[in-house]
């Protein structure tokens, strides 16, 4: 029971229950002639949600009004989400949130999260005391470089923060009240930005080196100061700094960099998976990647240890993956390739797409670029003349950046393809077949890794959590969802799904010596710590 009363209860989103309140709550919380007097349910609340919901003109209006639901009753938001995730998703999540960070500050209702400016080095700590909560878990930071595929958004981007939490909340069940989303304002150097006069953040340069990794080592100071081992999301930042943070604090803090490890583990997940449709062992399997940034980087990171699980040395593990971007094939004569980028710069003549295609025969090609259309009919009839089922993963966000749509890897592949996507296909009928695209959706993985190292207090991430998390995502995809294509399990069990990879990612938390005290009932112990928003 909650001290507050009357409007007060009613203005507090984890506690508003509206039409919902029963008699007794009324008169216990001196709700009495605030509300409508008929009493009613969650259900009857959602079917009225979902009614309004329904008649908005475009996903964009969808989106504001799920953020104002979210901002006076998160539980009946909740609730929305979980009952309803194959509509809802793509409204809160990725696409639409991508054109919600666009729009941010246009779209702005109400204060949401913490922002963290490069002027207030020097009192982050006293920022931090004024959030309400002392039982912070859970924290997803971006300074806004590199939202999706749409490049600086600056503080525009905090829409990410806010749309990752919410899943956290309703796919692994962290209770709302212990999630924080900041917005790291260290400027911006988008001029169309700068010019908006609606625009919510710092009107200034980026701020870049020292001062850049001392803003950042007073804010993960203080978090640790303020509420201990919260978990630390890094979210969105751009390839450079994606990584030197990764770096810097993984064996000083608990965190991990979604986009680098998250997206690793969904798409390992969706390889292992396709491998067994494709019926080519993994260990056989040649890799060619698009684009050569944190993302697709961070997924041949993960595959290494997965080939490598199968009998592989790591050498032969790492000459299975290959990499082209903008300037051709990385190999081994290329003098402006990035640290992470070198492990896979192996020996090979120059070559562009097409000529790296026809030499390495992958038999996976995956995208991460944040370009449309790079995969040209040509790139896929190539793909389906090397192998009888091809593997095309575009994975690029939002739908708009997508290397190419569902439709056109099948169309252009007789059907043969396996094919998934970041943003969310529809099915496609082709030769009196449905084939369903998978959607390689990061929403598999994170949660689970946040609930799983929340759970068991762990110390640290490792890469082994992640691989861990993969296996268990792979496992979840059963016969029927092959049959159709699709390499993913239905968002309609991602509760399950999130709960699977949190008890993989706490077993090996606790082998690791990165946690302590394993309850005897582990599975049973992190059920019972996922949020139920149903009142």
């Amino acid at each position: 029971m909650t001290d507050k009363r009357g409007y007060a209860v009613l203005h507090d989103r984890h506690l508003n229950k509206s039409t919902a309140f029963t008699e007794q709550e009324r008169d216990e919380l001196g709700l009495r002639g605030l509300l409508p007097p008929a009493v009613g349910t969650q259900r009857t609340q959602l079917s009225r949600v979902l009614e309004n919901l329904r008649r908005k003109r475009d996903d964009i209006e969808r989106y504001v009004f799920l953020m104002a639901l979210q901002s006076r009753n998160e539980r009946l938001f909740l609730k929305t989400i979980l009952d309803n995730i194959e509509e809802t998703l793509p409204l809160i999540y990725t696409p639409t949130v991508g054109q919600a960070c666009l729009e941010f500050a246009h779209i702005y209702r109400q204060e949401r999260g913490l922002y963290v400016t490069a002027n207030d080095r020097g009192r982050i700590a006293e920022l931090l005391s004024n959030w309400p909560s002392d039982n912070v878990k859970v924290i997803v930071i971006t300074d806004g470089q590199r939202i999706l595929g749409l490049g600086d958004l600056g503080a525009n981007g905090m829409g990410i923060p806010v749309g990752k939490l919410a899943l956290y909340a309703a796919c692994a069940g962290i209770d709302p009240a212990d999630c924080l989303p900041v917005m790291l304002d260290v400027g911006t150097d988008n001029k169309v930005l700068c010019q908006d006069p609606l625009y919510l953040g710092l009107n200034q340069p980026r701020l870049t080196g020292d001062d850049y990794l001392d803003l950042v080592d007073e804010f993960v100071a203080a978090v640790r100061e303020r509420w201990g081992n919260a978990l630390i999301q890094f979210e969105d930042f751009a390839t450079p700094n994606a990584y030197g943070l990764l770096n810097r604090y993984r064996d000083k803090t608990l965190c991990f960099n979604d986009d680098i490890q998250g997206t690793a583990a969904v798409a390992t997940a969706g390889v292992l998976a396709a491998s067994g449709l494709a019926g080519t062992a993994l260990e056989d399997m040649r890799i060619v990647f698009l684009g050569a940034g944190s993302a697709a980087t961070g997924i041949a990171d993960l595959l290494v240890p997965a080939l490598e699980d199968v009998g592989l040395s790591n050498e032969e593990a790492r000459r299975r993956l290959w990499f082209v971007d903008v300037n051709g094939l990385l190999h081994a004569g290329r003098d402006d390739l990035l640290p992470h980028n070198l492990p896979y710069a192996h020996e090979h003549e120059p070559a562009d797409f097409i000529e790296t295609l026809r030499s390495i025969k992958p038999h996976a090609l995956i995208g991460a670029t944040g370009a449309p259309g790079l995969f040209t009919r040509e790139v896929l009839e190539l793909m389906a003349a090397l192998h009888e089922r091809p593997i095309v993963f575009a994975l690029s966000n939002p739908t708009s950046r997508a290397e190419c749509t569902a439709e056109e890897a099948y169309r252009a592949t007789q059907g043969r393809a396996i094919f998934a996507s970041g943003s969310p296909f529809g099915p496609v009928n082709y030769g009196g077949r449905t084939l369903v695209p998978g959607q390689g959706n990061n929403v598999y993985i994170f949660p689970g890794i946040g609930l799983g190292a929340v759970a068991v207090n762990a110390s640290g991430i490792n890469d082994a959590m992640f691989l861990a998390a993969a296996k268990a995502l792979a496992a979840r995809v059963d016969a029927e969802a092959l049959a159709n294509g699709t390499v993913y399990p239905a968002l309609t069990d991602i509760r399950a799904v999130s709960l699977d990879i949190a008890v993989a990612v706490a077993e090996v938390a606790l082998a690791s010596g990165l946690a302590e005290n394993a309850p005897s009932d582990l599975r049973g112990h992190i059920a019972a710590l996922m949020h139920d928003p149903t009142y």
